[in-house]
């Protein structure tokens, strides 16, 4: 099948297969998986034009809802991070947009840049993971105290539930204000600066607004290795988060369109369309089955796919 609008000439069942299997697994650390096909894109498909990217956010478009739903759902959506992450990334994605097209539009130079920053992503899980914090008096860490209670909740489900036990935990918000962001969860209290976390998705918003990837993917670890947040909490906040941004990342390239006729800037729709629905399926499944996941087996995977991509990046470059 031939795409006219990226030039990409591929069979209609790969996209959504593609992004089925990569977004069912990222989806799990809070990202929708478009870092990884936009190499994919480029590497394989060929699709080197600034539409690359603004195909990418319209596949999160796409995907994303079906794993916030299953976040919130569950319980496990910190709605005052979601908002800050909100407010922060969205104008720096309108202003990454603006570098990508004019700045950016060469493949060589957009692919050392990319490569760059996910080396930099996948340096700070590895260091996160290096460096493990304890939680609370037991020497567990409060994820690995929440996968032996869902183990726990799947054997005895009912049992508990009959005996007044409690289920899977829920996030609680303690407090929320322009200064300090408190919430709960599993008997854990975590804090965190509303403004400072602000500050990093604007920065983190430009970057993913050039990248084409609404910032979820740089914003996630941060959240993990910087602020000491726990997984199981910050998935659905960034997956929200880079929904949002991804909707005026799409309308702002449409919009730059008619401005640089000699470039290809505006999405593939129907490209992306195929890789959404794909993702769609994929992260509600991965949505789903996060919590039954070990944390460092998430951030493992992660990291291990990130730094290998950002050394191709690199190397394609240099050769």
């Amino acid at each position: 099948m031939h795409f006219p609008v990226s030039g990409v000439e591929v069979s209609p069942l790969v996209p959504p297969l593609v992004a089925f299997a990569i977004s069912f697994f990222t989806s799990t650390g809070g990202v929708s998986g478009a870092f990884l096909l936009l190499p994919f894109q480029m590497s394989v498909l060929g699709f080197t034009s600034p539409a690359v990217s603004s195909t990418n956010q319209l596949y999160n478009i796409v995907a994303i809802p079906s794993g916030v739903y299953r976040y919130i759902r569950e319980g496990r959506m910190v709605w005052p991070l979601t908002w800050v992450v909100i407010v922060g990334t969205l104008p720096g994605v309108l202003i990454g947009a603006i570098v990508r097209v004019r700045y950016l539009p060469d493949p060589g130079a957009f692919k050392l840049f990319a490569g760059v920053v996910l080396l930099y992503i996948g340096g700070r899980i590895v260091k996160d993971m290096l460096v493990k914090k304890k939680g609370a008096g037991d020497g567990k860490d409060v994820e690995e105290r929440f996968q032996e209670l869902v183990a726990s909740y799947r054997r005895n489900n009912q049992e508990m539930l009959a005996k007044g036990g409690q289920g899977i935990p829920r996030v609680k918000v303690v407090r929320f204000t322009l200064r300090r962001t408190t919430y709960e969860f599993y008997g854990e209290t975590f804090d965190f600066s509303t403004v400072g976390i602000s500050f990093l998705s604007f920065v983190i918003g430009i970057v993913g607004g050039v990248y084409g990837i609404g910032g979820g993917a740089i914003i996630a670890p941060f959240f993990v290795a910087w602020f000491g947040l726990p997984v199981y909490t910050v998935a659905g906040a960034a997956l929200m988060g880079t929904f949002i941004t991804s909707v005026a990342g799409v309308a702002f390239y449409q919009a730059l369109a008619p401005y640089y006729p000699n470039l290809t800037v505006a999405p593939d729709y129907l490209l992306g369309l195929l890789f959404g629905l794909g993702g769609m399926a994929g992260m509600y499944c991965g949505a789903r089955f996060q919590k039954h996941l070990p944390a460092k087996l998430i951030k493992w995977m992660l990291a291990g796919i990130i730094v290998f991509m950002a050394g191709k990046y690199v190397w394609d470059y240099l050769r």
